[in-house]
Order: structure tokens, then sequence, then C-alpha cells
């Protein structure tokens, strides 16, 4: 009896112990805002951690306490329509999540402005405006809505300006600094028609921006990841392929389940020849895709089957293998509508080379020209295709020379 009573007062005791680690009232009275608020970091750590291991559902539910707890801060609706965000990632030709991400960016915006017009602290709701914006143009532009797209950038550009330099504030405006600093500059250097709306704000650093964004990813919370989204993609653009593997190799191992992550795992791993890796987690993407898998889908699908297809040809010299992985990757590039994609393009090619060299001559001519017909002129596949038909075409002609004589 003693024993009990003394484990019932020990467990009562841990949970008013528990209770003065972490109360919450305590901790709203003692931060501005939420963005540096421990508190809501660990209420909020599991949902993010959810959401970016593709468990939207669980995610969901955490989100939506947030929003009961602070109903009037944007930060809950970011994070709920940064969900419906990651929804599209793996294949952001797919609209079925856009008016929902758009609502809850929206709904972010309005409760932004009204903090910022109410708050003495104008860096936070300048950081979910900038952030909110940001997102609305880059779906926009994704769905070639460049009026939109235009506003909704001009306007991530002026919060973003006023985030700059105040990282001391937070880490997480840092991501700010960083996203501006790069794209400032290669933006205009892609997109020259873009150039007269940057023309108002100060130019960019891409090395500043990566610098940048290298810090928020060691040092953020809830930007860590977006930060190494980004730095994946710009290690990859800047030919930086190591430093993609390495980023890309260690989210997906942190978010196994994230198709993005676990795709540029893949490619860098394959552009670095780190081909058994590459096999790997082909494999792996394929088989998630097989299962219908949440994210996995033809844009995985046709990099994996590409990939194995790859490997199959030139290092096992299984062509029966390779053949079917080509097609495949054909078949996912159907699936998707991109018949404009490298991996497509390549596969076409690579399908004639195997006929070629089993001397399926008609086939391979076939092969040839579709890539020649319908590919990008400048491509490099159109350039292969173009030379391995005038090959092919000669060495025809020499045997049939050599059959007369």
């Amino acid at each position: 009896m003693k024993k009990a009573l003394l484990t019932v007062w020990l467990m009562g005791l841990a949970a008013v112990a528990q209770a003065q680690l972490y109360d919450p009232s305590a901790f709203d009275k003692k931060y501005d805002g939420l963005l540096k608020h421990p508190g809501v970091q660990i209420e909020s750590a599991e949902a993010i951690n959810l959401m970016y291991n593709y468990k939207f559902y669980e995610a969901d539910k955490e989100f939506r306490w947030l929003r009961l707890r602070y109903p009037k801060h944007p930060m809950p609706y970011f994070l709920m329509g940064l969900a419906e965000w990651w929804k599209i990632v793996p294949n952001t030709d797919v609209t079925d999540y856009d008016d929902r991400c758009l609502a809850l960016m929206d709904t972010t915006i309005t409760l932004a402005e009204k903090l910022y017009d109410e708050s003495d602290n104008k860096l936070e709701p300048s950081f979910f405006l900038a952030a909110a914006y940001a997102f609305k143009g880059r779906l926009y532009s994704e769905r070639k809505k460049w009026t939109k797209a235009t506003f909704a950038g001009k306007n991530a550009l002026k919060y973003f300006e006023k985030c700059k330099g105040n990282a001391d504030f937070s880490p997480e405006l840092q991501f700010g600094d960083g996203m501006y600093d790069y794209y400032a500059q290669w933006i205009p250097e892609n997109y020259p028609l873009l150039k007269p709306i940057l023309m108002f704000f100060p130019k960019g650093n891409k090395v500043t921006g990566i610098k940048e964004l290298e810090k928020t990813a060691n040092t953020a919370f809830y930007t860590r990841v977006e930060a190494r989204y980004f730095l994946i993609q710009i290690y990859s653009m800047e030919n930086q392929y190591d430093k993609a593997y390495e980023m890309s190799k260690y989210m997906a191992e942190q978010y196994p389940d994230n198709p993005f992550f676990e795709r540029y795992y893949a490619r860098s791993a394959f552009v670095t020849g780190r081909l058994n890796e590459a096999e790997r987690i082909s494999k792996d993407i394929l088989a998630k895709v097989e299962r219908t898998q949440s994210g996995y889908e033809g844009v995985s699908g046709r990099t994996a089957a590409y990939v194995l297809a790859y490997i199959n040809q030139l290092f096992y010299k299984n062509l029966p293998e390779a053949k079917k992985y080509y097609q495949q990757s054909i078949d996912f590039a159907k699936q998707t509508n991109a018949l404009n994609a490298g991996y497509y393009w390549s596969s076409v090619l690579a399908l004639g080379k195997i006929a070629n060299e089993e001397k399926n001559y008609d086939q391979a001519q076939a092969y040839f020209k579709e890539v020649i017909d319908k590919s990008e002129r400048k491509s490099s596949q159109h350039k292969e295709a173009k030379k391995a038909l005038d090959e092919l075409k000669k060495s025809r002609r020499d045997e049939r020379r050599k059959r007369r004589e």
C-alpha cells in the first residue's frame, strides 16, 4: 500500500516538474511572437517531421491543434499551407491541391497583415508575409499565371527586404536573406524579362546566398528543411554535385518516405558515380511507386527506371533488363505528360542504340527518327540521334555494297 502511494506521489511530482519545465502560458508571456518560442517548437516539431515524411494525415491533426491554440496567428495556417505545397512537390503538374494551398496562404497573409499592423515587432509578420507570397508566386509560376506570379513575387520581395539583415532576431529570417541574395542574381541571369521588376531592389549575390542558406540549414528550426530543399537544387544548378549528393542523402535518411529527397538522392548518387547506391535507391523508389505510396508516382518512377536501365545496359551488360527499364521510364514519362523531359528522349535514344547493337536496324532507325523529329534541336539527345542515324545509314549502305560485290 505504501509502495503504491509512493508511486502515485512520484508520478504527481513528475507531472508538476513537467509543468514547470513547460508551462505554455509562461512561455507565451516571455516570448514576443512564435518564431523564437521554444514551447511552440516543441509542440510543432513532431508535426513538421511527419509532414516532411509524407505522413500528412497525422501532421494535419497536430497543425489543427496549433491552430486551435493560436487562432489569430499566421503560423498554423502557413504550416498547413506548406503541407499542401509538399503534396504538389513530387509532380508540380498535379493541380489537386492548388486551391487549398492558395486559400491557406491567403489566410496566412490576412492574419500576418493584421499582426503587422498591430504589433511593434514587424519582423515576424514580415517573415510570414514574405513566405506566403513566395509560395503563391511559385505556384502561380508553375501554372503559368504570370501576372499573378509577378504580383505575388513583388510582394514577397518587398517583405523579404524588410526581413533582410535581421537574422540576429531569429535564424529563420536568414532563410529570406539567402533566398533573396541567391535568386536576385539567378533570376535575371536566367529570366531576362524579369529584370525590370528587380531593378528597384538591391542586387543579389549567389555566393552569399548559398552561405546564408547553408547557415539556415544548420541553425534554423522552421526553415531548416526548406533551406535544404533549395540547397539540393542550387548545388545541382551550380554543378556542385557532391554537395547535392551529401545533402540529398542526409535528407533521404531523415525522411525516408519523402519522394523528392529520395529521388534527388538517387539522381545525385547516379551523377557522382555511386552506382550501387543509385541502384538500391532506385529499386526502392519503384517499389513505392508500385504500391502507390503517398507522393510516389510517375516523376519519381521515370528517374528511377532510367537509372536502373542505364546501369543494366552499360555496367551489367544485361540488355533485356535495360530495355525493360528504358521502356518503363518512357511509360512513366507518358503518364506524366513529360515527353520533352530528358529522361524520355535519353530512353528512346538508348533503345535505338540497343536495337542497333542487336541488329534490329529498322527498329533502331525508327527510334532515332523519333528523337530527331520530336526532341529539341539543340539538345544533346537530338545531336546524338542524328549522328547515330547517319552512322546507321552509312553502315547499311556499306553492307549492301559488300553484298553486291
